[in-house]
């Protein structure tokens, strides 16, 4: 049996003229602007592609971070070296097309960015995900993802705890 979604990275085959998650700005982005993110290597993007018909369903973009240990809750901060800033992974957009709501492949591309950044063959410590808004900051915080001290819809979360979560 067939898986009915397949993530890979973006490519020019990929329609995104008719992606609509709900939110404007989002979808202007994904239809308008990743593509530049890309070309400049400021981000790489991958996208969930329904087999049977090719739609895109869902995309996800990681860029290279850091943020200042300052920044970091205090229950995690003490565990890590007294560098200035914490090495880590933007998932900086994140969106599903509306009509793949209850599919699951929020949680698919979730996963899968986990997944890509703690098996890259680079030192990261953390993964950080910037929220669009308060639904979206719920739905990374229902995944072990925690608010930064001043930026609340700025989340953060330990590679290895990711990690565990694959595995559960």
């Amino acid at each position: 049996m067939t898986q009915p979604f397949v993530i890979e990275p973006l490519s020019k085959d990929h329609d995104r003229t008719g992606f609509s998650c709900g939110h404007e700005k989002v979808d202007a982005y994904f239809r308008q602007a990743v593509s530049q993110d890309v070309k400049r290597k400021y981000a790489t993007c991958f996208v969930a592609r329904e087999v049977a018909t090719g739609r895109v369903a869902g995309f996800y973009t990681l860029s290279s971070s850091n943020v200042p240990l300052k920044d970091v809750p205090a229950e995690l901060a003490k565990k890590l070296p007294r560098y200035p800033t914490v090495p880590a992974v933007l998932i900086g957009w994140m969106g599903r097309d509306q009509a793949f709501r209850g599919t699951g492949i929020g949680e698919a591309l979730l996963f899968d960015a986990i997944r890509t950044v703690a098996t890259a063959p680079i030192g990261t410590h953390a993964i950080f995900a910037d929220a669009i808004d308060e639904r979206a900051a719920a739905f990374y915080a229902a995944f072990g993802f925690m608010p930064l001290l001043e930026q609340p819809l700025r989340l953060f979360l330990p590679v290895a705890t990711g990690l565990a979560l694959l595995d559960g």
